[in-house]
């Protein structure tokens, strides 16, 4: 139960559990910036080809989407703590597996069969961590602990793609994914030193042992009762069909048109990586003072400026400031779509409804890579980019015509942003 907000309360850092979570994971994510550059470079090292990688993504993507469907449902059924050690304990053999093959030479076909395994158990850590952090902290404390959170990921970020361009160009790819797989036994190690609320039950708290399926309709069913959070899943699925693919993309942009190395690669997602460390920062002061409506649709707007910018950018340096730009509206829009599931959704529920957004919300992703990726090889990145940038401007006025417009501010201790309304309701 959330404990009413008081003068007395120690900050998050002095908050012992908190600090062991966000150690651990912030560790995690600095591993993770290994493979985020790597896996791209290893696929256009070995061919040569953006339509390879964005494949690659896709199909990754299709597995992430399927793992969703069910993984609110093993969230909610289950200790959340003990999914999380074993997703982990997952990816670190299986991203073992890739650098121990490829020393006898480069296995592509590999990737294809263990990057959509890891990004199945992804997908079931990422639902699990989401609603941990309801687990974590008080109500009331939902969009500073997830700014802290992302804000230190990010932070790491930084540093990751730089020492991971380096790592590539020195000692290939490769070694930059075993620098990957090691970083998942520090964050099943930090989980195990941790323990997490009990899971709120609510009255309303039925049908917790039907089939997956139905369980799964359950989250599904809330999400699209609730008028916000319905509007968010459909524009939302927009914009990730149109961005999907960015990052592979700006890495094609940065090799082939701006004749960069993977070290000039590794510094400018390094680089740019601040911008998201940024709109962590930002997000709880700018949602207290405009309100969730105006900083979303603010945020994606200035997000579709960004792409399209990249598109027509000629050199790295502008690259560079334009990807931090638009990580850092992705960061403010995207921390507070989910602190407001995160506030207004019944703790029973949480994992559901996290499962069925981002299914719903990923379903049109794996699909946006490979159009992407393949229209940049055919028709230039200038091109591509300018399209997907115009097609994020349309989300963000798409946003001016439903509730999210009209969703109001940072909610105060205690309380929620939104009540679940019915089919057709109004936010109020």
């Amino acid at each position: 139960m959330s404990r009413p907000a008081g003068t007395g309360r120690s900050s998050l850092w002095r908050d012992r559990t908190f600090g062991t979570y966000w150690v651990s994971q912030s560790l995690s994510a600095a591993g993770d910036a290994f493979a985020y550059l790597a896996v791209p470079l290893l696929v256009l090292q070995a061919t040569g080809s953006v339509a390879r990688m964005g494949l690659l993504t896709a199909v990754a993507g299709a597995a992430s989407v399927v793992a969703g469907i069910f993984g609110g449902v093993l969230v909610d059924r289950y200790d959340r703590r003990t999914l999380m050690i074993a997703a982990d304990l997952a990816r670190l053999v299986l991203y073992a597996l890739v650098p121990l093959a490829w020393l006898a030479g480069p296995q592509v076909w590999l990737l294809f069969v263990v990057l959509p395994i890891c990004e199945a158990a992804g997908m079931v850590f990422q639902v699990a961590a989401v609603t941990a952090v309801r687990n974590l902290v008080d109500a009331d404390r939902i969009t500073e602990a997830n700014g802290r959170l992302q804000a230190t990921y990010a932070a790491m970020a930084v540093l990751g793609p730089l020492l991971a361009g380096v790592v590539s160009a020195r000692f290939g790819p490769a070694t930059a994914i075993a620098v990957n797989a090691g970083s998942f036994a520090l964050s099943a190690a930090g989980l195990w030193l941790i323990r997490l609320r009990p899971v709120e039950v609510g009255d309303d708290a039925t049908g917790l042992r039907q089939r997956p399926l139905a369980e799964f309709l359950a989250g599904a069913r809330f999400l699209w009762r609730q008028p916000v959070l319905r509007a968010l899943t459909v524009l939302l699925s927009v914009f990730i069909f149109l961005t999907y693919g960015f990052t592979d993309v700006l890495i094609y942009h940065v090799t082939h048109d701006l004749g960069g190395s993977e070290g000039t690669v590794g510094t400018v997602l390094g680089v740019a990586a601040l911008g998201t460390v940024a709109g962590a920062l930002l997000v709880a002061p700018l949602r207290r003072r405009r309100g969730f409506g105006v900083t979303w649709i603010s945020a994606h707007t200035i997000c579709g400026c960004a792409v399209a910018g990249v598109g027509v950018a000629t050199s790295v340096p502008a690259v560079t400031a334009l990807t931090a730009v638009y990580l850092c509206c992705l960061s403010i829009g995207g921390i507070c779509s989910m602190s407001l599931r995160q506030e207004i959704t019944p703790d029973h529920l949480l994992g559901r409804v996290t499962s069925a957004f981002w299914s719903t919300h990923y379903s049109l992703g794996p699909a946006g890579a490979a159009v992407l990726t393949w229209s940049a090889g055919r028709y230039g990145v200038q091109a591509v980019m300018l399209a997907a940038g115009a097609g994020c401007l349309l989300v963000a006025i798409g946003g001016l015509s439903t509730p999210i417009r009209r969703a109001g501010a940072e909610p105060a201790s205690g309380q929620r942003v939104l009540r679940p309304a019915p089919a057709g309701g109004s936010t109020g």
